[in-house]
């Protein structure tokens, strides 16, 4: 597939550079969007991507993730790793999410994606309403990946990475499906895990744990607070 064979359909809803021009007319000369996948499934990490695009190089074609079939997405995740001027990608892994909860994993996994940009941005925008930055200046934007061109590239960048990561466990665990539904909950994951239990990848103190028979580890809530389970 190439570029040129993206759908009609998406032209319309193009995302632009209105925000990021904003900021560096206010003297913000690096802007990072930043966009995660992965928050929401049951196995695997969660995966945060950074990308700063340049100012005067367009990229067409690009698009919320969501709205990209895989191939497409494929092809623009390799085309806006040549053309943006930084992209970093980071995760907050299983283990982590257990541990830490959502939010301070996907804080972890925000300082790590800043990291691995190698320069130090001036202001970030964030897909939503939460800013999980805290150590940069951030704007968030409401539907930001089908508003800001940074984001959109970084929610592209992000899913990409994840699913190829699922894909490859998909091959050492094929019994959960993870080449289709990425760790997010579906019937045939539900079926797998209620025959076989968590694999090494899934998020084990999370809520769906409490119908599995076997399960006796404590589960940690978002908020911090611990839920011990009975031993079955």
């Amino acid at each position: 597939m190439t570029a040129r064979q993206l759908r009609g359909a998406v032209k319309r809803q193009a995302p632009g550079t209105r925000i990021e021009r904003e900021l560096w007319d206010s003297g913000c000369g690096l802007v990072a969007g930043i966009d995660e996948v992965g928050r929401g499934a049951w196995a695997g990490p969660l995966t945060l991507a950074a990308v700063v695009v340049p100012r005067e190089r367009k990229l067409y074609k690009v698009r919320d993730s969501k709205m990209l079939t895989s191939g497409e997405r494929d092809v623009m995740h390799d085309r806006i790793i040549d053309w943006a001027d930084h992209v970093s990608v980071a995760h907050a892994t299983q283990e982590e999410c257990d541990e830490l909860g959502m939010s301070a994993a996907q804080k972890l996994a925000t300082r790590r994606v800043l990291e691995g940009l190698g320069v130090a941005v001036d202001h970030c925008l964030v897909d939503g309403n939460w800013d999980f930055v805290e150590t940069v200046p951030t704007t968030t934007v409401v539907k930001g990946d089908a508003k800001s061109l940074s984001i959109a590239a970084a929610s592209i960048v992000a899913k990409v990475t994840r699913d190829r990561m699922m894909v490859r466990w998909h091959s050492v665990v094929p019994s959960y499906s993870f080449a289709g539904n990425k760790g997010y909950p579906c019937p045939r994951h539900k079926a797998a895990l209620a025959a076989y239990g968590p694999s090494v990848i899934h998020r084990r103190r999370w809520a769906f744990m409490d119908d599995l028979r076997w399960s006796g580890i404590a589960r940690v809530s978002d908020d911090g607070d611990d839920t011990q389970l009975g031993l079955f």
